[in-house]
């Protein structure tokens, strides 16, 4: 007798031991013949079962007992009692355990600066999962961030940046609060919070121009020597069923990275959610990519629901992840089914964890903007945790004139799918500019909150050939500034020497003393390639300047406290999360979908996840 194709008995006893242990992840990896294998990984999520390893025989053909059954002993060998045997395989299984513990505790050591216990003091959200193990962050990738810098006016009076209505970070922000962890840095995009909510701004009373655009002013709430100005722009409305004829393509990945509950499954119940919106002049196709790209469903009818959800019930996952094979077959689809003067749009949905083929960042940017031209736009939704590339999903929404969404929830689905359905799906103007230049008569610095990576060059304001956001049907924008006044305490650079301070020059003898500034906006109809101006003065704040903000800059000021602070604080002083709760709930308003209250939930999980000496202040922001 023999023992055939069997590994040693210490490897079995690690292998049992590991299946036993709380704290792994399991990863699996896809052979060519599609064949799943799984190894452990100590990522530090939820516990798992792990299914023991095929035994090889000598044959090479695979066995189907698990490897620890049917062993036989040679005969030529010297059969130790039975007793001995037993003792032997508990040490190396004990010895197995040890070194499984070992790894374990040098996992939880990592992540104990991240990790805190909020399942004691967290309030369940219905709008999110329940509390899980925090995600695993360090294979998750998020562009770098530095917070715009205070200006002086009287070195650059002008500012220039291009919209932003993607809302993917607020979601992506409460995944981590509810998984027990504060999010990273630069995982919060503070314009991308700002924009999550909707706030009551005018809307434009006509069609010639599709939004309109309003302007506050107000005290700053962690500051009370500066002031904050609110910039809020609201397009024009449009009920679903009057929205042009649609043409969609869904891009779904079905690589093995979206194996799993909260990706490959919510995936099918978004886009369900969203193709039982369609009617029967829209036409839906659905494409995939894993190592290669297909098509799953051929251009069908938007009321063909039973075919359509037939189509997404029948994906599978498995495989590498060739992103820009799935992107080139889903655009050669748009253009396939191309609906002149209608709506047409991919919808990439994926955790964007390109692997295989063009997997170069630039290099996949590139390959969008050259296919926007088409009339195609592209619009992104992540989905799951752990590898998520948050980076290269909102790039390609940005180039793709379209819009990014992080779904992790059926809520969130519903929200960004049906609920906004005219946004994400009708662009109402393109290529939105904001540009404010600063009266150096009136004000001395001034910094925009968030918009980081939205920045322009001010010669790029009316130059056309310059790629900006797009406003979707009834979107809102939200843009604050940060501003100090000529003569204010709030100023915060030192005085230079040889330049005479702008507050002892003579204001002009006419009505530019009573503004604070210029608006100007440009953008293109969504057909059209050369830009509209809209442009209005902003008058100065009253030298009281105690009017009360309006309840829309209150929210939006609690809004911005709290993104900044989960981003370190740099500018807010004195001001903690007491502060964010107060101005919050006194400006929750008709609150009919909850989002504000939930955005008051996640606050107090924020609060208590940070260190406590950092909320042992008082609850008023600084003063001096």
């Amino acid at each position: 007798m023999r023992i055939k194709g069997v590994t040693t008995m210490a490897s079995v006893a690690v292998m049992l031991a590991a299946c036993s242990v709380d704290d792994f992840t399991v990863s699996r990896s896809t052979s060519s013949d599609g064949s799943g294998t799984k190894s452990i990984s100590n990522t530090g999520s939820a516990r798992v079962a792990v299914r023991p390893p095929v035994v090889q025989h000598a044959t090479g053909a695979p066995a189907t007992e698990p490897l620890t059954a049917g062993l036989r002993v040679p005969a030529s060998a010297q059969i130790q009692p039975a007793q001995e045997k037993i003792q032997k395989m508990r040490a190396e299984h004990e010895q197995g355990r040890q070194e499984v513990a070992r790894s374990q505790a040098q996992t939880q050591s990592q992540l104990a600066a991240r990790r805190k216990p909020a399942q004691d003091f967290m309030t369940a959200s219905p709008f999110a999962p329940s509390i899980s193990a925090p995600p695993p962050v360090e294979s998750e990738r998020y562009a770098n961030i530095t917070d715009n810098p205070l200006k002086r006016v009287a070195e650059q009076a002008v500012s220039t940046f291009s919209i932003d209505v993607d809302t993917g970070a607020y979601a992506n922000v409460r995944r981590f609060l509810n998984s027990g962890v504060l999010p990273p840095a630069n995982a919060v995009r503070v314009e991308e919070l700002l924009n999550y909510f909707s706030y009551d701004y005018p809307a434009p009373t006509g069609r010639e121009v599709p939004f309109r655009a309003t302007t506050e002013i107000a005290r700053t709430p962690w500051n009370a020597h500066t002031h904050l100005l609110q910039i809020g722009i609201k397009g024009v409305e449009l009920r679903p069923r009057d929205l042009p004829p649609t043409n969609l393509v869904f891009l779904v990945d079905v690589s093995g990275s979206m194996r799993s509950a909260n990706k490959i499954g919510l995936l099918r119940a978004g886009l369900k959610m969203l193709a039982r919106q369609l009617r029967p002049q829209d036409r839906i196709s659905i494409a995939v990519y894993a190592g290669a790209s297909g098509i799953v469903l051929p251009p069908t009818a938007g009321d063909d629901a039973a075919t359509i959800e037939a189509a997404l019930d029948s994906l599978r996952t498995g495989g590498s992840t060739n992103g820009v094979a799935g992107i080139k077959l889903a655009y050669a689809l748009a253009r396939q089914s191309f609906i002149a003067g209608g709506i047409n749009r991919v919808m990439l949905a994926t955790d964007g964890d390109f692997n295989v083929g063009t997997v170069n960042f630039q290099a996949l940017k590139n390959l969008v903007e050259r296919e926007r031209d088409s009339g195609v736009s592209l619009t992104t939704l992540g989905f799951g945790t752990g590898n998520i590339n948050e980076h290269l999903m909102e790039q390609l929404a940005n180039v793709g004139n379209g819009n990014y969404a992080y779904i992790d929830s059926a809520r969130e689905a519903h929200k960004a799918l049906v609920e906004q359905m005219a946004g994400t799906l009708a662009t109402i103007a393109k290529d939105v500019k904001i540009q404010l230049e600063f009266n150096p008569a009136v004000v001395s610095e001034y910094r925009l909150i968030g918009y980081e990576n939205r920045q322009l060059r001010r010669e790029d304001f009316n130059n056309d050939k310059i790629d900006a956001g797009e406003i979707g049907a009834g979107h809102t924008v939200t843009a604050l500034y940060e501003v100090a006044l000529v003569g204010s305490r709030g100023v915060r650079h030192d005085a230079l020497r040889y330049v005479v301070p702008t507050s002892v020059v003579a204001p002009p003898a006419n009505q530019l003393a009573g503004e604070i500034g210029h608006l100007r906006i440009r953008y293109k109809q969504p057909g059209g390639t050369q830009s509209r101006l809209v442009e209005a003065p902003i008058a100065t704040p009253h030298a009281s300047s105690g009017a009360k903000m309006s309840e829309r800059l209150q929210f939006a000021a609690a809004v911005a406290g709290f993104g900044q602070l989960l981003r370190g604080g740099r500018y807010t002083q004195g001001f903690h999360y007491n502060d964010v709760l107060r101005l919050a709930r006194a400006a929750k308003g008709v609150d009919a979908n909850g989002y504000r209250g939930e955005f008051v939930q996640l606050v107090n999980v924020a609060r208590n996840l940070t260190p406590r000496a950092e909320n042992r202040v008082p609850g008023v922001a600084v003063r001096d």
